[in-house]
Protein backbone atom coordinates (compact mmCIF):
# COMPACT_ATOMS: atom_id res chain seq x y z
CA UNK A 1 0.00 0.00 0.00
CA UNK A 2 2.28 2.63 0.98
CA UNK A 3 5.56 3.92 -1.33
CA UNK A 4 8.10 4.51 0.44
CA UNK A 5 10.76 4.50 -2.67
CA UNK A 6 11.06 8.05 -2.98
CA UNK A 7 14.42 9.88 -3.67
CA UNK A 8 14.14 13.55 -4.60
CA UNK A 9 16.94 16.00 -5.26
CA UNK A 10 16.99 18.37 -2.18
CA UNK A 11 16.90 21.81 -2.97
CA UNK A 12 16.21 21.67 -6.55
CA UNK A 13 12.83 22.10 -8.57
CA UNK A 14 11.98 19.13 -9.78
CA UNK A 15 8.99 18.88 -12.54
CA UNK A 16 6.15 16.68 -11.89
CA UNK A 17 3.90 17.80 -14.44
CA UNK A 18 3.28 21.00 -16.55
CA UNK A 19 2.76 23.61 -14.93
CA UNK A 20 3.83 22.01 -11.52
CA UNK A 21 7.34 21.76 -9.82
CA UNK A 22 8.08 20.68 -6.08
CA UNK A 23 11.34 21.93 -4.53
CA UNK A 24 12.27 19.22 -1.33
CA UNK A 25 13.31 20.85 2.16
CA UNK A 26 16.35 19.80 3.36
CA UNK A 27 14.49 18.60 6.60
CA UNK A 28 14.26 14.91 6.15
CA UNK A 29 13.11 12.75 9.46
CA UNK A 30 11.34 9.50 10.66
CA UNK A 31 8.03 12.16 11.00
CA UNK A 32 9.00 14.46 7.51
CA UNK A 33 10.16 11.41 5.41
CA UNK A 34 12.38 12.55 2.81
CA UNK A 35 11.43 16.37 3.80
CA UNK A 36 8.94 18.56 3.54
CA UNK A 37 7.88 19.21 -0.24
CA UNK A 38 7.08 22.73 -1.45
CA UNK A 39 5.21 23.13 -4.88
CA UNK A 40 5.53 25.82 -7.61
CA UNK A 41 2.20 25.66 -9.29
CA UNK A 42 1.66 27.87 -12.62
CA UNK A 43 4.13 29.10 -14.90
CA UNK A 44 5.12 32.67 -15.11
CA UNK A 45 2.94 33.74 -12.52
CA UNK A 46 2.69 31.31 -10.15
CA UNK A 47 1.60 30.56 -6.87
CA UNK A 48 3.67 28.40 -4.10
CA UNK A 49 1.91 25.63 -1.38
CA UNK A 50 3.75 25.05 1.60
CA UNK A 51 6.84 26.84 1.85
CA UNK A 52 8.02 24.90 4.50
CA UNK A 53 10.49 25.23 7.44
CA UNK A 54 12.48 27.94 8.66
CA UNK A 55 15.52 27.20 6.66
CA UNK A 56 18.16 29.38 5.12
CA UNK A 57 19.27 26.52 2.77
CA UNK A 58 15.52 26.22 1.16
CA UNK A 59 14.54 29.45 1.06
CA UNK A 60 17.06 30.48 -1.15
CA UNK A 61 16.13 27.12 -3.09
CA UNK A 62 12.97 28.52 -3.74
CA UNK A 63 14.39 31.86 -4.51
CA UNK A 64 16.07 30.35 -7.32
CA UNK A 65 13.65 28.12 -8.48
CA UNK A 66 11.90 31.39 -8.85
CA UNK A 67 14.10 33.46 -10.64
CA UNK A 68 12.60 35.08 -13.86
CA UNK A 69 8.61 34.54 -12.38
CA UNK A 70 6.18 36.57 -10.17
CA UNK A 71 4.52 34.69 -7.14
CA UNK A 72 1.14 36.14 -6.77
CA UNK A 73 -0.03 33.35 -3.95
CA UNK A 74 1.50 31.39 -0.79
CA UNK A 75 -0.52 29.04 0.37
CA UNK A 76 -0.20 27.47 3.59
CA UNK A 77 -2.22 23.84 3.75
CA UNK A 78 -1.56 23.80 7.85
CA UNK A 79 0.48 24.99 10.77
CA UNK A 80 3.22 23.03 11.22
CA UNK A 81 6.33 24.05 11.83
CA UNK A 82 7.63 22.16 8.78
CA UNK A 83 5.18 24.15 6.50
CA UNK A 84 4.33 27.39 7.57
CA UNK A 85 7.14 29.20 9.23
CA UNK A 86 9.28 30.05 5.87
CA UNK A 87 5.75 32.11 4.33
CA UNK A 88 6.51 35.04 6.06
CA UNK A 89 10.10 35.96 4.32
CA UNK A 90 8.82 34.20 1.69
CA UNK A 91 6.20 36.90 0.95
CA UNK A 92 8.57 39.73 2.35
CA UNK A 93 11.07 38.41 -0.59
CA UNK A 94 7.77 38.34 -3.12
CA UNK A 95 5.31 41.24 -2.24
CA UNK A 96 2.77 38.28 -2.05
CA UNK A 97 0.01 37.80 0.37
CA UNK A 98 0.02 34.29 2.79
CA UNK A 99 -3.57 32.50 2.30
CA UNK A 100 -5.10 29.93 4.63
CA UNK A 101 -7.60 28.67 6.71
CA UNK A 102 -6.13 30.48 9.76
CA UNK A 103 -3.88 30.89 12.77
CA UNK A 104 -3.07 27.42 14.80
CA UNK A 105 -6.25 26.52 16.23
CA UNK A 106 -8.55 27.96 13.91
CA UNK A 107 -11.21 25.51 13.29
CA UNK A 108 -9.88 23.66 16.84
CA UNK A 109 -13.55 21.66 18.58
CA UNK A 110 -15.09 22.62 21.58
CA UNK A 111 -14.24 19.25 22.90
CA UNK A 112 -10.10 20.03 22.00
CA UNK A 113 -10.76 23.12 23.34
CA UNK A 114 -10.76 22.21 26.59
CA UNK A 115 -7.84 20.02 26.84
CA UNK A 116 -6.05 22.57 27.34
CA UNK A 117 -2.01 22.56 26.27
CA UNK A 118 -0.81 19.01 25.68
CA UNK A 119 2.68 19.68 24.78
CA UNK A 120 2.65 17.17 22.21
CA UNK A 121 5.47 18.30 20.24
CA UNK A 122 4.59 18.05 16.87
CA UNK A 123 5.72 21.73 16.51
CA UNK A 124 3.10 23.86 15.97
CA UNK A 125 3.68 27.34 14.62
CA UNK A 126 1.93 29.70 17.27
CA UNK A 127 3.21 32.95 15.62
CA UNK A 128 1.05 31.77 11.78
CA UNK A 129 -0.90 34.66 10.68
CA UNK A 130 -2.10 34.57 7.18
CA UNK A 131 -2.91 37.68 5.57
CA UNK A 132 -6.22 36.08 3.67
CA UNK A 133 -8.29 33.77 5.56
CA UNK A 134 -9.53 31.27 3.01
CA UNK A 135 -13.15 29.39 3.81
CA UNK A 136 -14.08 25.86 2.75
CA UNK A 137 -15.30 25.59 -1.32
CA UNK A 138 -13.82 29.31 -1.73
CA UNK A 139 -11.68 29.69 -5.24
CA UNK A 140 -8.75 31.44 -5.92
CA UNK A 141 -7.87 32.26 -9.29
CA UNK A 142 -4.13 33.29 -10.85
CA UNK A 143 -2.92 33.42 -14.36
CA UNK A 144 -4.01 30.42 -15.99
CA UNK A 145 -4.67 28.35 -12.70
CA UNK A 146 -7.91 28.17 -10.15
CA UNK A 147 -7.39 26.49 -6.57
CA UNK A 148 -10.43 25.61 -4.34
CA UNK A 149 -9.79 25.75 -0.41
CA UNK A 150 -11.13 22.28 0.70
CA UNK A 151 -11.21 22.01 4.52
CA UNK A 152 -9.79 19.02 6.03
CA UNK A 153 -9.40 19.32 9.68
CA UNK A 154 -8.19 16.43 11.97
CA UNK A 155 -3.96 16.32 11.51
CA UNK A 156 -4.70 19.61 12.48
CA UNK A 157 -7.74 22.13 12.74
CA UNK A 158 -6.84 24.60 10.03
CA UNK A 159 -5.59 22.16 7.90
CA UNK A 160 -6.06 22.67 4.07
CA UNK A 161 -6.33 21.21 0.85
CA UNK A 162 -6.10 22.68 -2.41
CA UNK A 163 -7.90 21.01 -5.68
CA UNK A 164 -7.41 21.78 -9.06
CA UNK A 165 -8.61 20.02 -12.39
CA UNK A 166 -7.92 16.43 -11.63
CA UNK A 167 -5.46 17.57 -9.03
CA UNK A 168 -5.03 17.88 -5.22
CA UNK A 169 -2.24 19.25 -3.18
CA UNK A 170 -3.40 16.87 0.16
CA UNK A 171 -0.62 18.73 3.08
CA UNK A 172 -0.16 16.05 5.68
CA UNK A 173 -4.06 14.87 5.37
CA UNK A 174 -3.62 11.94 3.17
CA UNK A 175 -0.10 10.55 1.74
CA UNK A 176 1.34 7.81 -0.40
CA UNK A 177 4.50 6.95 2.25
CA UNK A 178 2.71 6.86 5.48
CA UNK A 179 -0.24 6.82 7.50
CA UNK A 180 -1.66 10.36 8.94
CA UNK A 181 -0.37 11.46 12.53
CA UNK A 182 -3.25 12.91 14.58
CA UNK A 183 -2.44 13.99 17.94
CA UNK A 184 -4.68 16.05 20.65
CA UNK A 185 -5.68 18.89 20.60
CA UNK A 186 -4.13 20.23 17.29
CA UNK A 187 -5.34 16.72 15.94
CA UNK A 188 -9.08 15.51 16.45
CA UNK A 189 -9.86 12.07 15.17
CA UNK A 190 -13.41 12.59 14.73
CA UNK A 191 -12.61 15.87 12.34
CA UNK A 192 -10.11 13.38 10.55
CA UNK A 193 -12.46 10.78 9.46
CA UNK A 194 -14.77 13.00 8.54
CA UNK A 195 -12.33 14.80 6.37
CA UNK A 196 -11.30 11.35 4.97
CA UNK A 197 -14.84 10.52 3.50
CA UNK A 198 -15.29 13.98 2.32
CA UNK A 199 -12.46 13.45 0.34
CA UNK A 200 -13.73 10.38 -0.96
CA UNK A 201 -16.62 12.23 -2.28
CA UNK A 202 -14.42 13.92 -4.77
CA UNK A 203 -12.73 12.84 -8.34
CA UNK A 204 -9.21 14.65 -8.23
CA UNK A 205 -6.59 12.00 -9.84
CA UNK A 206 -3.21 12.43 -8.26
CA UNK A 207 -2.32 13.50 -5.04
CA UNK A 208 0.49 16.04 -4.11
CA UNK A 209 1.11 15.44 -0.64
CA UNK A 210 3.69 17.45 1.75
CA UNK A 211 6.03 14.64 2.15
CA UNK A 212 6.92 11.72 -0.07
CA UNK A 213 5.91 10.88 -3.39
CA UNK A 214 2.84 11.87 -5.47
CA UNK A 215 -0.26 9.49 -4.78
CA UNK A 216 -1.06 8.09 -7.73
CA UNK A 217 -4.47 6.30 -6.70
CA UNK A 218 -6.02 8.27 -3.65
CA UNK A 219 -9.24 6.46 -3.59
CA UNK A 220 -7.49 3.51 -2.47
CA UNK A 221 -5.69 5.28 0.02
CA UNK A 222 -8.67 6.62 1.52
CA UNK A 223 -10.17 3.77 1.73
CA UNK A 224 -7.17 2.13 3.31
CA UNK A 225 -6.67 4.95 5.78
CA UNK A 226 -10.34 4.59 6.93
CA UNK A 227 -10.08 1.22 7.17
CA UNK A 228 -6.67 0.87 8.83
CA UNK A 229 -8.41 3.75 11.62
CA UNK A 230 -11.15 1.62 12.26
CA UNK A 231 -8.93 -1.31 12.67
CA UNK A 232 -6.95 0.12 14.44
CA UNK A 233 -10.08 1.40 17.20
CA UNK A 234 -11.13 -2.25 17.48
CA UNK A 235 -8.06 -2.91 18.67
CA UNK A 236 -7.57 -0.07 21.50
CA UNK A 237 -11.69 -1.51 22.27
CA UNK A 238 -9.71 -5.12 23.11
CA UNK A 239 -6.72 -4.16 24.98
CA UNK A 240 -8.92 -1.89 26.96
CA UNK A 241 -9.05 -0.59 30.34
CA UNK A 242 -6.11 1.25 30.93
CA UNK A 243 -4.18 4.61 30.29
CA UNK A 244 -2.33 5.73 27.29
CA UNK A 245 0.82 4.01 27.37
CA UNK A 246 -0.15 0.75 28.45
CA UNK A 247 -2.35 0.66 26.07
CA UNK A 248 0.03 2.25 23.36
CA UNK A 249 2.30 -0.98 24.54
CA UNK A 250 -0.28 -3.10 23.91
CA UNK A 251 -1.48 -2.21 20.56
CA UNK A 252 1.78 -1.20 19.20
CA UNK A 253 3.84 -4.04 19.80
CA UNK A 254 7.46 -3.45 18.18
CA UNK A 255 7.34 -0.07 16.66
CA UNK A 256 10.49 1.73 16.46
CA UNK A 257 10.53 3.19 20.23
CA UNK A 258 11.71 6.74 18.83
CA UNK A 259 8.11 6.82 17.36
CA UNK A 260 6.61 5.62 20.50
CA UNK A 261 5.27 9.28 21.84
CA UNK A 262 3.35 9.87 18.01
CA UNK A 263 2.08 6.43 18.72
CA UNK A 264 0.86 7.73 22.19
CA UNK A 265 -0.88 10.12 20.90
CA UNK A 266 -2.68 8.58 17.98
CA UNK A 267 -4.39 6.37 20.96
CA UNK A 268 -5.38 9.24 22.88
CA UNK A 269 -7.33 10.92 19.61
CA UNK A 270 -9.03 7.42 19.93
CA UNK A 271 -9.83 7.58 22.99
CA UNK A 272 -11.08 10.83 22.81
CA UNK A 273 -13.30 10.35 20.16
CA UNK A 274 -14.70 6.77 21.27
CA UNK A 275 -15.51 8.85 24.53
CA UNK A 276 -17.42 11.38 22.57
CA UNK A 277 -19.50 8.15 21.34
CA UNK A 278 -19.88 6.59 24.20
CA UNK A 279 -18.18 3.64 23.85
CA UNK A 280 -15.55 4.92 26.12
CA UNK A 281 -15.22 6.73 29.50
CA UNK A 282 -12.55 8.05 31.79
CA UNK A 283 -12.36 8.70 35.61
CA UNK A 284 -13.08 12.09 35.70
CA UNK A 285 -12.70 14.89 32.74
CA UNK A 286 -10.59 13.72 29.43
CA UNK A 287 -7.18 14.06 30.23
CA UNK A 288 -4.29 12.27 28.60
CA UNK A 289 -3.34 10.98 32.03
CA UNK A 290 -6.40 9.26 33.08
CA UNK A 291 -7.53 5.72 32.78
CA UNK A 292 -9.75 4.41 30.06
CA UNK A 293 -12.10 1.63 29.95
CA UNK A 294 -15.12 0.06 28.15
CA UNK A 295 -18.72 1.11 28.79
CA UNK A 296 -21.06 -1.75 28.83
Amino acid sequence: MFNTRHQPRIGEAQPLQEGLRVVTAPNASPMTFTGTQSYIFGEGEVAVIDPGPEDERHLAALLKALEGQRVSHIFVTHSHIDHSPLARRLSEATDAPVLGFGPSGAGMSEVMQGLGDLSGGEGVDADFRPDILLADGEVITGAGWALEAVHTPGHMSNHLCFAYAGGLFSGDHVMAWSTTLVSPPDGDLSQFMASLRKLQARGEARYFPGHGPVLEEPQAMLDYQITHRLEREAQILAALPGEVPELTARVYQGLDPRLLPMAARNVFSHLIDLCQRKKVRTNGPIRFGGCFELIK
